[in-house]
């Protein structure tokens, strides 16, 4: 039986396994074509994590890095206006213009 543990298998991790590994989970598949089951995409996502943290992958580079920021404004959202908002509308009216029978 081999002596290779999860950690184990982190820290010897290349680059190349790395990526290949981002790249299953992000298409859902293996590179021959193979769907993986719930459980290889847990997995493999718990490796990918430990990995960028271990190698010190930059925040804007890892596995499910959302940037922060909104339509229009800086990171705060400070400068929306509430038209950008949405806030500005009325709801009550018809946005289109035209009349609605009922």
């Amino acid at each position: 039986m081999s002596d290779m543990t999860f950690e184990r298998m982190i820290e010897q991790m290349t680059p190349s396994i790395y990526h290949s590994l981002k790249q299953a989970v992000s298409l859902r598949k293996w590179p021959d074509g193979r769907f993986l089951t719930s459980e290889q995409t847990e997995l493999c996502l718990e490796a990918i994590i430990r990995y960028e943290a271990q190698q010190n992958v930059p925040e804007d580079q890892r596995v499910g890095y959302l940037e922060r920021r909104t339509c229009g404004a800086d990171s705060s959202g400070s400068n929306v206006s509430p038209e950008m908002a949405g806030l500005g509308q009325n709801v009550g009216q018809d946005v289109g213009g035209g009349s609605r029978s009922d």
